[in-house]
């Protein structure tokens, strides 16, 4: 159910990934331009690896987090045994990976397409990035709806600034132009 939806959302936005330059060496595949759409489907278990890292991934693609616009957010990625990450799922904010596309040829000449996630991390930063787990989706919810409110607030706030400017604007041409009647009564020859 999970990856229908997905493919749903997928369906009505374009994903807008930024492709890579790291090549990992030794490998027989021929690293291709934009394809313009992704499908989340290829996506999803696509290895992830350290940038300049040691070329063995640190594990696969879980999810992929989408904001209110349908933007992607963050993937999450299910980290192997390696960096002692133990397994965990990590949350990578999209600022932290690019995605690498690889065509290389089968046995029977049929072009395979393959990505890679690629994360423009230290190991060490990897390490502190946050658990995908309850207490974190549920402090990314709260997150937004506060981020939310203050962008209600400061609409709010920016409206109520400008109607008052206007009514100010308003109630000094109103005063300026009952000046400019009371001069002209006072001295006829103007």
């Amino acid at each position: 159910m999970r990856k229908n939806t997905l493919m749903t959302a997928l369906g009505v936005s374009v994903l807008s990934f930024t492709l890579g330059a790291q090549a990992q060496s030794g490998q027989p595949q021929e690293q291709t331009g934009p394809q313009g759409m992704y499908s989340a489907d290829n996506i999803l278990d696509a290895d992830a690896y350290i940038v300049n890292g040691s070329g063995d991934p640190i594990g696969e693609v879980e999810d992929i987090l989408f904001d209110e616009e349908m933007k992607i957010s963050a993937l999450v990625v299910e980290s192997g045994e390696v960096l002692g990450l133990g397994g965990r799922e990590l949350v990578v904010g999209s600022n932290y990976f690019t995605l690498e596309s690889y065509t290389e040829q089968d046995d029977d000449d049929v072009n395979d397409t393959e990505h890679r996630v690629m994360i423009d991390a230290t190991s060490e930063e990897v390490e502190q990035f946050p658990a995908y787990n309850h207490d974190w989706w549920k402090q990314a919810k709260s997150n937004a709806r506060d981020a939310w409110q203050t962008t209600q607030e400061g609409a709010k706030s920016a409206w109520q600034t400008t109607q008052e400017g206007a009514q100010n604007a308003w109630q000094k041409t109103r005063e300026a132009t009952s000046d400019m009647g009371n001069d002209g009564m006072d001295n006829p020859n103007n």
